[in-house]
């Protein structure tokens, strides 16, 4: 049996004169390294990688932090952007002295990662309903002006934490199934504001008047790390095309699809993804 993964720290500070921000990351396993990575604001390592986590590291030396502004990492309040991830991720890389890591990353986690592998080596690459891959949504304009209001997006985080049943009603509107342990985990974040700050400061960011600030499509075809392809055939925020497109423009790529899934995979078909993952991760 593996054993349960260790809850760790490292200091980084991506930009400088910045203080150094302490963040917290769940460490399982040996072997080749394999760097996980959550989505923003109802995230964290333990959320999107609960079950990834333990099958992963029976062959590898398993690293999955909390991002700033998450779980239990420091929130600064700064502002949060998908370059800063990425900086963070180079220090975080750097600091544990994993030389060319295999990253997955999840929705803004697979922006993320995705970015990082363009800049850097990496062994192999897994997005999972990934940010960064399509340029607009029909969504994002009523939700970039909603953070323009003062006081309603700060409403809209307080209204989705209520109780477990508003926090039902929310993920109904992101995944197909959500199990009552996942509805309680979700509500348990919702209670902490500074989560809520992080969300809206990364989403102010990347929500510009006429699209996302961050698309990697034009960039695709100079990617030459095997790169794994997951998308829940569901998904009302990052649609499904997304990955297929990728898919047709990546040099090195496989792509799953998975029918009567939204946008968590890993929690809404665990067992099935985990067998996706791990084979992948062990070619």
């Amino acid at each position: 049996m593996t054993p349960a993964p260790e809850s760790k720290s490292v200091s980084v500070s991506p930009e400088t004169g910045e203080d150094e921000t302490n963040v917290r990351y769940l460490e399982a396993g040996e072997g080749p390294p394999v760097v996980l990575l959550h989505g923003v604001g109802l995230d964290a390592a333990a959320i999107s990688w609960k079950h990834a986590i333990p099958e992963l590291a029976e062959n590898h030396r398993v690293i999955a932090p909390d991002l700033p502004g998450h779980g239990e990492s420091d929130k600064p309040q700064r502002r949060y952007t998908t370059d800063y991830y990425i900086d963070v991720l180079d220090e975080l890389v750097a600091e544990l002295a994993l030389d060319t890591p295999q990253l997955a990353g999840i929705s803004m986690g697979g922006g993320i990662a995705l970015g990082y592998a363009l800049e850097n080596e990496v062994e192999r690459l897994a997005l999972v309903d990934s940010y960064g891959l399509g340029s607009d949504a029909p969504w994002r304009p009523a939700a970039a002006m909603a953070l323009r209001i003062p006081v309603v997006d700060r409403m809209v985080w307080e209204s989705m934490g209520v109780n477990e049943g508003t926090v039902r009603d929310t993920l109904r509107g992101y995944m197909t199934q959500a199990s009552e342990e996942f509805v309680a985990e979700i509500h348990e974040i919702l209670q902490n504001d500074d989560c809520g700050r992080t969300l809206r400061s990364w989403q102010r960011s990347e929500f510009q008047a006429f699209g996302f600030r961050t698309c990697y499509l034009e960039e695709l075809a100079e990617l030459s790390t095997p790169t794994l392809l997951i998308h829940g055939a569901d998904d009302t925020l990052l649609p499904a095309s997304w990955s297929r497109r990728a898919d047709d423009r990546l040099p090195e790529s496989e792509l799953h699809v998975f029918e009567d899934c939204g946008h968590w995979p890993p929690r809404e078909r665990p067992a099935t993804f985990n067998d996706r993952l791990t084979t992948f991760f062990a070619s």
